[in-house]
């Protein structure tokens, strides 16, 4: 492609709505125009880029034996009534309804359409397995779109789902997905982990998350170099720690002056933060997030965070339907009091402690009545749970609940993920097959996910600098970029022209910047886009020497026109698979 001929529009000044670097450099070197907060159009450079990173995506799927199709993203209503999750999605669903008021969604996810298509045809054992995908778009209206790509509300993914007649089965294709992934991420060039995560909302058991390391990603990860242990932070197991054996001392209560926070009640009774009380406060609302239907109070050892994601879990409610609580109507209800509730005393609200305060003895927690605290406080003598569940946040220097060690932590994008999704979908939809003795069972399903768009953003925020994108190979918008220094000079433009059509008939993709313009100019811009390799054709070039240059680092060096040529096959053939 000639770049006097190219879509192509650099910008020089970083644009005021981007704040992580893939973002300002995909609209920087115009590969992505922003339409809407949340909707990004591609432009050329953008959609090569991203053609590349879906054609492995599709090569690693068609070699597991997934077959690919395309579904509609216009979802009727009625397929996720009968699945029961069109109140249970929330308020991320993009609703619609046709003239005829049908409803019907954007779709965010297609587990209902897929096992609705496979149910209309399988009904054997002798049909199964079956591996189906699609590269398409979705839909989710993100609260705070954000970074770009990285949060939109409008993105491509790739999701598959595997069909299979027993749990053996499903194991063999979850080995398969995870393999793939493995394979799709290590190709795209990305530095990543798989690790263990929550379901979410699109249930089931048993999920791992791929995470592209990288400082502005939105997952923590906790990880062990000793055992191997890697997870989410939301999803991480905490052990409990073992506590002290004591006697039970005798409940008092105690003034305790201005001491709202953990660490001022501390202070003032002079006690370390493991033997106090640390008290949460929540609300639970219906589907519609209209009305408060409950409250809930959350326990932890003072110097524990609390994991959010365990608490949704322990509940069984909709993340989106609980919210901190308005301390003055809660306490109207339950008699917590903001700063100084504990568990002994309150009434009318769920109760949910973390496992860890079972044993503990003695301890430390609001009395539920401004400025005092109560102190030897004991689980099961004092106050009693309705739910008991380990509501704790793993984080860098816990111990790791498998082997004890230190575990450290980083941050990561999520770019993929694969979960069991057992009968979740397949028994509320009656996906059965029959078996050899015509029994009927349901179907075992799998459902597996690769974030394009977001992908191609990790890229970008994995392989810069501060000139601009350094492209692994095989996702580059272009091999080359080849600069004429001077279109009219006729020397250097026969040149230019003679590598152009040797490389391109070698099957190598060049941007031929023949454009008007000065060095300085061609030079930042071959930078800002990143392709790897970069041949100048200047001064030289009636010596028949040419400038031959590595986008991701190296000196400079002047080689003959045809080692040129020689030396960019050779290393696009070698990488360019990934």
């Amino acid at each position: 492609m000639r770049a006097s001929q190219m879509y192509l529009y650099t910008l020089r000044e970083v644009p005021s709505e981007a704040e992580i670097a893939s973002h300002i450099l995909l609209l920087r070197t115009g590969a992505i125009r922003k339409l809407a907060s949340g909707v990004y159009g591609f432009m050329p450079l953008g959609q090569r880029a991203l053609r590349k990173v879906e054609d492995i995506v599709r090569q690693e799927m068609d070699a597991t034996g997934a077959l690919e199709i395309h579904m509609s993203a216009l979802q009727p209503a009625e397929l996720w009534q009968e699945s029961g999750r069109w109140a249970a999605y929330g308020p991320e669903m993009w609703r619609v309804r046709d003239r005829n008021n049908r409803e019907f969604c954007l779709g965010p996810t297609h587990e209902e359409v897929f096992t609705d298509i496979v149910r209309q045809n399988i009904d054997s054992y002798r049909q199964l397995p079956v591996n189906l995908y699609q590269i398409q778009t979705k839909y989710r209206d993100e609260a705070r779109p954000r970074f770009g790509l990285i949060r939109s509300r409008e993105f491509i993914m790739k999701d598959d789902y595997s069909f299979d007649r027993d749990e053996a089965g499903l194991d063999i294709s979850y080995k398969k997905m995870y393999d793939a992934y493995s394979n799709v991420f290590t190709r795209c060039g990305l530095n990543f982990r798989p690790v263990e995560a929550d379901s979410g909302a699109i249930g089931g058991t048993g999920s791992h998350e791929f995470c592209a390391l990288c400082e502005v990603g939105e997952e923590e990860i906790v990880y062990c170099d000793e055992c191997g242990m890697a997870a989410t932070d939301e999803r991480a197991a905490f052990a409990d720690a073992a506590m002290p054996q004591e006697e039970e001392q005798l409940l008092e209560t105690v003034l305790t002056p201005g001491t709202k926070s953990i660490e001022d009640v501390c202070a003032f009774l002079k006690m370390p933060q493991e033997k106090s009380i640390k008290a949460l406060l929540f609300e639970l609302y219906n589907d519609e997030l209209t009305d408060v239907t409950g409250y809930v109070a959350a326990f932890i050892r003072g110097d524990r965070q609390l994991n959010m994601t365990k608490l949704v879990n322990a509940l069984g409610c909709h993340s989106y339907a609980i919210a901190f609580a308005n301390e003055a109507a809660m306490h109207e209800q339950t008699g917590a009091v903001g700063g100084f509730t504990g568990p002994v005393g309150l009434h009318d609200c769920k109760i949910v402690v973390d496992s860890e305060l079972v044993n503990a003895k003695n301890m430390i927690a609001g009395a539920c009545l401004e400025d005092h605290h109560m102190i030897n406080v004991n689980y099961g003598r004092d106050f009693k749970a309705d739910i008991i569940a380990d509501i704790k946040l793993l984080q860098a220097g816990d111990p790791c609940p498998v082997c004890g060690k230190p575990v450290k932590s980083a941050r990561g994008i999520e770019v993929g993920q694969v979960f069991k999704l057992h009968t979740k979908y397949s028994e509320p939809m009656h996906l059965y097959f029959k078996d050899e003795n015509q029994e009927e069972h349901p179907v075992v399903m799998g459902c597996y996910g690769i974030g394009v768009t977001r992908t191609l953003a990790a890229i970008v925020e994995q392989h810069h600098d501060e000139n601009g994108i350094i492209w692994p190979m095989s996702v580059t918008p272009y091999h080359v970029m080849l600069d004429l220094i001077n279109p009219k000079d006729e020397t250097q433009a026969a040149v230019a022209e003679d590598i152009y059509q040797k490389l391109l008939a070698q099957g190598i993709e060049v941007c031929l910047d023949d454009r008007d313009e000065r060095p300085g100019v061609k030079f930042k811009d071959a930078d800002l886009l990143g392709f790897p390799i970069r041949i100048t054709v200047g001064k030289k070039a009636a010596d028949g020497i040419v400038e031959y240059k590595l986008r991701r680092g190296g000196d400079n060096s002047d080689v003959s026109v045809e080692d040129a040529i020689r030396m960019a096959v050779e290393l696009v053939n070698a990488e360019k698979r990934g």
